[in-house]
């Protein structure tokens, strides 16, 4: 929330209305908000089918099946900072362009796949137009200091709805058009997004990069550390659950995949009352961290629940909930709190790192997903393994560090 402001003629101290967004500022907030959301909903709209459609591909492994659930998340992980520095010297918008034109090639590739290896390569190149951090530096371009909080919640609610979108409409858009019908609803997307980014978001004005920036490895902090770890984590379990809960619906309870949206839509409609509760307490909790830590725990415990409950709906049905409460939480607690803690001269490279974490975190979690379904261990290893990654996230979020 925007820190309470005083105008002319207020009394000292007295706190006022929060600033009201310019109608430039909201227009571009719209816009932006579409552009990241709909490239999110891209990512999101494979989450709940890819494993089970790459897996009929020529070529397919368990092994390879992880590579093409996280292939994305890996260019994006090595081409996050790279992006984010172009776009301070080449300016936001042709480096947004350029990513979005990069995402409708790797969509184009991905609807005309025919192997395994192709479903990789469409992977790959959707994942190089990494512009997350671009597209956030042009909402800061665009807004002032004083709304640019309240904004930012708005690029996250943008983020949420995509995420429940995707979870509804891909096991029901599955059988009417299949997966390749979902590539070319990507790329349309982003042609979509295009065509916002050049008649409807204004251009912005030219940034000053200072002489005297401070280096990148002042990014890593003792302070900072932890968030990028966070969210390493969270990124891991989100892939590795999502590598395992379709084939547990589709091959233990036989749950036909267009009808996997009411199991998604249920938990995530149960999760809310409990999400809001971490929130509420987060608020009014003398040490936040507590709560933080508390959500990493029910993570763990959903994840575990996971392992040995999959076989049963009531089971499984239970676990998610708790899984969603607590990921829900946490997906939108770290990056709110690395903005306050780190320094504004460091703020641009945190959220690089950030960006980077979540990313490589995916794509660990999906090439360990695969490597684990495809041994004895099963969909077992699959959770109790992402079980074990938020048990080391909890041992290293010490209280009193958020």
């Amino acid at each position: 929330m925007d820190s309470p402001s005083t105008g002319p003629g207020s009394a000292p101290g007295a706190p006022t209305a929060p600033l009201r967004m310019l109608p430039a500022e909201r227009r571009s907030l719209g816009a932006l908000t579409a552009i990241y959301a709909a490239r999110m909903l891209g990512l999101f709209l494979l989450l709940p089918v890819l494993a089970l459609y790459a897996r009929r591909l020529p070529g397919a492994t368990p092994l390879l099946l992880g590579l093409a659930f996280g292939a994305y998340a890996l260019t994006q992980a090595c081409l996050q900072i790279p992006f984010g520095t172009l776009s301070d010297r080449l300016g936001r918008r042709p480096v947004i362009l350029a990513g979005l034109v990069l995402y409708v090639a790797g969509s184009v590739i991905g609807a005309l796949a025919t192997s395994i290896w192709g479903l990789i390569a469409a992977g790959l190149v959707q994942g190089a137009g990494a512009i997350s951090g671009p597209v956030t530096a042009l909402l800061a371009d665009l807004t002032r200091s004083e709304v640019r909080t309240r904004a930012m919640a708005v690029i996250g609610i943008g983020i949420g709805g995509s995420f429940v979108l995707s979870l509804v409409a891909a096991p029901i858009l599955e059988p009417l058009i299949g997966v390749p019908g979902i590539f070319w609803i990507l790329a349309g997307l982003a042609g979509l997004c295009i065509v916002l980014l050049y008649a409807v978001v204004p251009p912005p004005p030219p940034v000053a990069v200072p002489a005297d920036r401070p280096p990148l490895t002042e990014s890593f902090t003792a302070a900072l550390v932890p968030y990028y770890l966070g969210m390493f984590a969270l990124n891991f379990v989100l892939r590795a659950t999502f590598y395992g809960v379709p084939l547990a619906l589709t091959d233990v309870l036989h749950v036909a995949v267009h009808d996997h949206w009411k199991t998604y839509l249920g938990v995530f409609a149960a999760s809310l009352p409990p999400t809001v509760g971490f929130v509420l307490l987060t608020e009014r909790a003398p040490r936040p961290g507590e709560v933080l830590r508390f959500g990493v725990a029910f993570l763990m415990i959903a994840l575990g629940w996971l392992a040995f409950g999959y076989g049963s709906p009531v089971g499984l049905w239970t676990a998610l909930v708790i899984f969603f409460a607590a990921f829900n939480y946490l997906e939108a607690r770290l990056p709110a709190r690395l903005s306050q803690v780190a320094p504004p001269a460091l703020r641009g490279a945190a959220l690089g790192v950030f960006a980077t974490a979540q990313f490589l975190g995916a794509f660990a979690g999906a090439m360990a997903a695969g490597a684990l379904y495809g041994s004895p261990m099963g969909l077992v290893g699959v959770f109790g393994g992402a079980s074990l990654v938020a048990l080391a996230w909890l041992l290293l979020a010490r209280p009193g560090r958020d």
